[in-house]
């Protein structure tokens, strides 16, 4: 103990007493020497020397155990006995708290009573005020600096001391403690210089009798100094403000401090503990604002009755107590929540363990420190034996490591908390070991695994277990260590069981494959559950660790049972193997997850024991497969297998055949068989497989339509056939889908270093085209049946339309209505009987065999009177045709319709269904056509001006000359002149054709002469409407001689295309554009249309256009040598 300035005695603990505290007042001298403790000594001897020797050590333990309970009952009783201040929160009765206390500890009432009068007849305990002065601001400053030297002084007055203190005093004064009390019973704290707001975290222990009648004073002081004459003269000059300050000063006592607040608190208003800002009352009322302090005021006790605990430091009976409390209180909760299960325990207790705990800790001075140790040891042991949640670790930890940088703890409880740590720590790692057990996958216990974890690393992180533990420790090593001795031991404890009965192979391959089956659901949740909590709190990839564990432990047992199986190979042992090969082949596939690929994994080829196998489980998925879909075929109906708005128009065999076929395609997956070779080889077996399945299923299909098809009527012979014809498009769509379901292009791509692309194309495609060859051939020969009796109907309906041309009470509509009906009618049928497709494929030939059968109907008429009727039904019969064959859209697209021979066909159509007059027009058109594109002039050229003045209707022809024109004359010249004449004849019928004069011995004669015809723009613009320009040799004795022809169209003529003027008929006449047309021979027998002219004798107009056509093509160079 050290002596302070100031005469008071400072602790070991940095508590300041007043000096001879030792000796104390009478009270306290009566206290020590009293009989009673002396007496509960030597009963401590006593009983310890009653203990039997030989008594057994079972019945030894529980005899302490029960001593060491009632022990820790008697310290409670005493507490509560001698509780002092307002609890914190809620208020208990002194009788809930023995309630509690006897529930907590199991007591019997009339031992409750005994204990209770053992406690009540021992002696009290002295009371204290533990007061800590920790802070103040915003305090007067008395000093001419403007400052103040602060300090405290600290004192309890009873109320008859403070009472007799008042009225002895000759006048009021400021100061209360500095004249109540003797300076023995006052502290002091240290005087702080300059400051406004100070800082003295001193503590002080304050005893006191009852706190019924007793108050607790704290005054604050400014410390005046005697200063010198000319430190004060300094003042002055730095702070003429001062001056004031000191002439108050000078009026003082010499030596007089001054008072700068008070606070007055009475005991039995106080709670146990407070730690609160105080407000500094003033004496007067010239300054009111004194500022505040901080303190924290604590109730305690000193000389508790050691009798009570055998000796034991308050330290241990709290953390005794804290164990039963938490214990009794886990007990209750399990009891409650016993129908839904248990639920850890998360740190909290009822009001009244709460209570009795601080109640404990604030009378025995436990430090916060202490406690949270004291809850550490206590929940530590409890979470080994308990269901205890780990946050309350956690924040236990956390607490411990806050306190470990404020505070030091005695060498004892530092070994303790070390010893602590280090065993929680094994006992972690025990857990961790056996985190399959302890920690299943499921959504409750990973949490807790996770905290477990967490817990392990926030110990290892602690400043305490790395000063306390001298030993380097690797969490992350440890845990890693943990999990292989872990991983180890469960696959020998799965092992036991899955071994086989006898020394039967295919039991010995069942047992492995069950062993397997429990490793790959292992090595699942670790990847997908374990993993992230490992992860997530100490940094290790658990999923790596254990992979890699078990599969060095599950090669070796793979090793021996293949080697078992050497030379033994049957069907029943590799049906046997194949689950096994799966189960394996899961596992490596896991190993695309690990983080760290060190060395090769044991598994890694282990594909090469299974080759024996391989060849047998091809066979039994093919024949499997074949016998599926021949029984499928065998019940199949051949009917739709669903109507309405969705329908499903094919059979039942049809959707098993492709459930059948998908286990092949799966087998391909689930082999996944790395050798790339072999791989090819094994594509190319279940290749063929599935074709042959194909093929084989088209055969039987066939012999059970013939099987359905012998005794029904022809309707429903089509009905099936239409059937059978969607099921083998069905089929075919499976098949152009099987290189996608089958991978070929990941197959090429792994094989493209061993396999050539010549070989992989030849071997692979060959077989599915092949297989595709034969199913379109069957749909094919099943839709000609379908659609030969849909033709000869079509053909028939054409022709008798035909023979009805000459019965004039038919029209061309209603002798089509019977063959539309009738297509209408079929189509409709085929449509929703036959997948689209099929219905697509049937439309196409049918389309086309219809253009035939109208084509030679078409031409096998003869040229006659009735032909131009007849082809304009025909006509009219192929735009229905079109219609209903293309149906909105909904049948055969344009593009597949408009084929040549429907070309052929129209164009035919639309000559012979054309009057003489149309004829002509089309003639005249493609004359024009001819004239603009034709090239050179072989035969001459003629120069024209031409235009039309519609303000009176008239057409303006000027021509100005010809040139290079043939001699046509025996002496070498010609004696040309010009004619013009308007076409067609019956729209320009009035107008009369022009000629020029005649220009003798001229092959480039000069003409200038001008022409004018009156007609209307109608005509102009007529169909066919053209210029025909005539050159002609002139001779007297003869024909004239014919040099060439030309075609203007009138549209062309400037004034007669656009709009037709003005409202009031005028418009700007045009000028004259001047035109050259090179003159054109007609090529004999070469048009199409004057043929069709021709034929049609009884008409005079065609026959007279023909005539004058002829006349030309005789009079023509063209076909002359």
């Amino acid at each position: 103990m050290m002596t302070s300035q100031d005469g008071f005695s400072r602790t070991e603990d940095g508590l300041l007493q007043p000096p001879d505290q030792t000796r104390g007042s009478t009270w306290n001298r009566q206290r020590q020497s009293s009989p009673a403790r002396k007496l509960g000594m030597t009963r401590k001897e006593k009983d310890t020397r009653d203990f039997k020797e030989n008594e057994n050590p079972e019945e030894k333990e529980k005899r302490h155990k029960e001593q060491e309970l009632k022990s820790l009952y008697k310290e409670l009783l005493y507490t509560i006995t001698h509780k002092l201040g307002k609890p914190a929160s809620e208020v208990f009765t002194d009788n809930q708290l023995h309630q509690y206390i006897r529930e907590a500890f199991s007591m019997a009432v009339d031992e409750h009573q005994s204990l209770t009068e053992r406690v009540q007849n021992t002696e009290p305990p002295i009371y204290c005020l533990m007061a800590t002065v920790k802070e103040a601001k915003g305090i007067l400053g008395k000093d001419v600096s403007g400052f103040s030297d602060p300090y405290c002084l600290l004192t309890i007055l009873e109320d008859e001391k403070e009472s007799r203190t008042r009225r002895s005093r000759p006048k009021p004064r400021k100061a209360v403690v500095k004249d109540a009390v003797s300076d023995e019973k006052v502290y002091t704290t240290d005087t702080k210089k300059q400051t406004l707001n100070p800082i003295w975290n001193q503590t002080f222990v304050l005893e006191f009798e009852d706190t019924a009648v007793a108050s607790f004073h704290i005054e604050m002081w400014d410390k005046d100094e005697e200063l010198s004459l000319a430190q004060k003269l300094e003042e002055i000059r730095t702070n003429f403000h001062g001056l004031r300050r000191m002439i108050k000063d000078a009026k003082k006592e010499k030596g007089q401090d001054d008072y700068l607040g008070s606070i007055v608190l009475r005991l039995e208003d106080l709670h146990c503990t407070e730690d609160n800002w105080y407000v500094l009352e003033p004496r007067t009322e010239t300054y009111p604002d004194r500022g505040q302090c901080h303190m924290q005021l604590k109730f305690i006790h000193k000389e508790r009755d050691g009798t009570l605990s055998a000796g034991r430091s308050a330290y241990v009976n709290y953390c005794g107590i804290l164990l039963q409390f938490v214990q009794s209180h886990i007990s209750k909760q399990q009891v409650i929540h016993l129908p839904q299960g248990s639920v850890p325990w998360k740190g909290e207790l009822c009001g009244e363990g709460q209570t009795l705990l601080h109640l404990y800790a604030t009378q025995c001075n436990l430090s916060p420190f202490l406690q949270d140790l004291a809850k550490w040891m206590a929940y530590s042991k409890l979470y080994q034996s308990l269901e205890v949640d780990s946050s309350v670790l956690l924040q236990q930890l956390t607490s411990i490591e806050y306190h470990w940088h404020q505070q030091d703890l005695p060498y004892q409880q530092k070994q303790e908390l070390g010893d602590s740590l280090r065993g929680f720590l094994q006992y972690g790692l025990c857990l961790v070991a056996k985190y399959r057990d302890i920690f299943p996958p499921t959504q409750d216990a990973t949490p807790r695994l996770h905290r477990l974890l967490r817990i392990l690393s926030q110990v290892c992180k602690t400043q305490a277990f790395q000063k306390l533990n001298a030993a380097q420790f690797d969490l992350h090593d440890e845990v890693i260590e943990a999990v292989h001795s872990g991983t180890q031991e469960w696959f020998a404890i799965k092992k036991g069981p899955h071994q086989p009965m006898t020394k039967d192979l295919t039991e010995t391959v069942t047992a492995l494959s069950r062993l397997i089956g429990e490793v790959q659901q292992d090595i699942k949740h670790n990847k997908d559950s374990w993993n992230r909590v490992f992860v997530s709190a100490v940094q290790v990839d658990v999923f790596t660790v254990v992979y890699q564990k078990l599969d060095f432990l599950l090669a070796g047992e793979v090793r021996h049972t293949l080697s078992l199986l050497e030379g033994e190979m049957e069907q029943n042992l590799a049906n046997s193997l194949f689950p096994l090969y799966l189960s394996l082949q899961v596992i490596h596939k896991d190993k695309a997850f690990l983080q760290k690929r060190g060395k090769l994994l044991e598994l890694t080829n282990f594909h090469e024991g299974f080759r024996e196998a391989l060849p047998y489980w091809l066979n039994k998925a093919f024949s499997t497969t074949q016998d599926r879909v021949e029984r499928a075929v065998q019940v199949d109906q051949l009917q739709p297998l669903q109507s309405g708005p969705v329908p499903i128009k094919h059979s039942s065999s049809a959707v098993d055949l492709v459930t059948c076929v998908q286990p092949i395609c799966q087998l391909w997956e689930q082999l996944s068989w790395p050798d790339p070779e072999e791989a090819f080889m094994l594509m190319v077996k279940l290749t063929e497989d599935v074709c042959k399945i194909v093929m084989n299923y088209c055969r039987i299909l066939k012999e059970r339509v013939r099987e359905l098809s012998e005794n029904s009527d022809p309707g429903r012979a089509v009905n099936m056939l239409c059937v059978v014809v969607n099921d083998l498009e069905h089929l075919r769509s499976v098949l152009i889908r099987l290189p996608q379901q089958l991978n070929w292009a990941g197959l090429r791509e792994r094989t493209h270093h061993v396999i050539g692309d010549p070989q992989f194309h030849n071997v692979l495609p060959s077989q599915l085209l092949h297989a595709q060859g034969v199913l379109n051939k069957e749909i094919r020969s099943a839709l000609e049946t379908v659609g030969r009796k849909l033709n000869s109907d079509i053909a028939m309906y054409v022709r008798s339309m035909s023979t009805r041309c000459r019965i004039p009470s038919k029209s061309t509509e209603e002798a089509v209505v019977p063959l539309i009906k009738y297509l209408e009618r079929e189509l409709q049928y085929m449509n929703e009987n036959l997948v689209q497709e099929n219905f697509n494929s049937l439309l196409t030939p049918l389309w086309t065999n219809s253009i035939r059968t109208l084509y030679q109907v078409a031409t096998q008429q003869k040229q006659e009177d009735g032909l131009m009727v007849f082809c304009q039904r025909l006509q009219f019969t192929l735009q229905c045709l079109e219609q209903c064959f293309h149906a909105e859209g909904n049948g055969l697209p344009l593009d597949t319709l408009h084929v040549d021979s429907y070309k052929i066909l129209k164009a035919h159509l639309t000559h012979n269904s054309l009057n003489c007059q149309q004829l002509i027009e089309k003639f005249l058109d493609r004359k024009v056509w001819e004239q603009k594109v034709y090239s050179g002039e072989k035969y001459g050229a003629v120069t024209l001006l031409a235009s039309y003045r519609r303000s009176d209707h008239r057409l303006r022809v000027e021509v100005l000359n010809a040139a290079n024109l043939l001699p046509m004359d025996s002496n070498g010249s010609s004696d040309p002149f010009v004619q013009l004449r308007l076409e067609p004849g019956h729209v320009f019928s009035e107008v009369e054709p022009r000629t020029t004069q005649i220009k003798n011995c001229d092959l480039n004669p000069l003409f200038d002469e001008a022409f004018e015809f009156l007609v209307s723009v109608e005509q102009c613009q007529a169909a066919g409407a053209c210029l025909v320009v005539t050159v002609l040799d002139y001779d007297t004795l003869t024909t004239d001689d014919f040099e060439g022809e030309a075609f203007l169209a009138l549209k062309a003529v400037p004034g007669v295309g656009g709009g037709s003027g003005d409202r009031q008929g005028h418009q700007p006449d045009p000028s004259p554009a001047q035109i050259r047309l090179p003159l054109m021979h007609p090529k004999p027998n070469d048009d199409s249309i004057l043929k069709l002219l021709e034929s049609r004798r009884g008409e005079r107009e065609a026959q007279l256009f023909v005539k004058k056509r002829r006349q030309r093509e005789k009079q023509s160079q063209e076909g002359k040598q």
